[in-house]
């Protein structure tokens, strides 16, 4: 959700006026993944980098995500969608994450729409985490090195239980990945549209998903082989 800062900047605004604009993109998004029966909908909300911002920023950035997540969660639950969290939630103030564990709790029974925040998120982390894990339990004598295959190290991830994204939008024009679920979007389509976050609405998300619609997937086949198993299941 790139672009918050530059939005404000554009608009004579302090780069924190851009955070809570792009709250409502945030709403809308997540009403309209519902609406289309999107079952899985992962926000980058905020890296292990960003804390390398200006302390006001960082600071406001976290008030931010506790009122948010205070105002929102009544709809949430009752739009049916639940609550998930992803990095290094240890590393968040107590009021940040005593109401993120809140949103969880009382979302835990929903069966919509599953909303994943990334939270002090890292992937490169997130791998040597999960490499941690594993070499641990093999120096434990609880599991073969051997035995260590993708399935294994896919439950390690933070990430375990949750389907790869298909699709990855990236908003305001950069071109990069940011160190956001790089073990999890090796056969993700890409998506980069010139739009700030702020300004990011059903219709650029429509627009995302018609050009995922016309992208054909392979994951390492040819095209004739995706077209013959396509005339096999009509």
């Amino acid at each position: 959700m790139d672009g918050n800062g530059r939005w404000a900047k554009e608009r004579g605004q302090d780069r924190v006026y851009g955070h809570y604009e792009g709250v409502l993109s945030v709403r809308e998004i997540v009403d309209a993944c519902g609406d289309l029966g999107i079952g899985y909908l992962t926000l980058y909300a905020f890296s292990t980098e960003n804390w390398n911002r200006p302390k006001t920023e960082v600071d406001a950035l976290m008030e931010l995500l506790v009122s948010t997540i205070k105002r929102e969660i009544i709809d949430l639950d009752k739009n049916d969608v639940r609550v998930h969290l992803i990095g290094d939630l240890d590393s968040l103030p107590p009021a940040c994450r005593d109401e993120m564990d809140e949103a969880r709790r009382v979302t835990a029974d929903n069966k919509g729409l599953n909303l994943i925040i990334a939270l002090s998120y890292s992937a490169r982390r997130e791998i040597v985490e999960a490499a941690k894990k594993l070499a641990t339990a093999a120096a434990q004598g609880q599991l073969n090195p051997a035995d260590i295959n993708e399935r294994l190290f896919e439950d390690s991830l933070e990430t375990a239980g949750f389907p790869d994204p298909e699709l990855m939008i990236r908003t305001s024009g950069e071109h990069r990945i940011s160190n956001f679920l790089l073990y999890q979007l090796a056969y993700a389509e890409l998506y980069f549209t010139p739009v700030h976050w702020p300004d990011f609405r059903k219709k650029h998300l429509y627009e995302a998903l018609l050009n995922y619609q016309g992208r054909e997937r392979r994951f390492g086949k040819i095209s004739e082989q995706i077209q013959s198993n396509s005339g096999t299941h009509a």
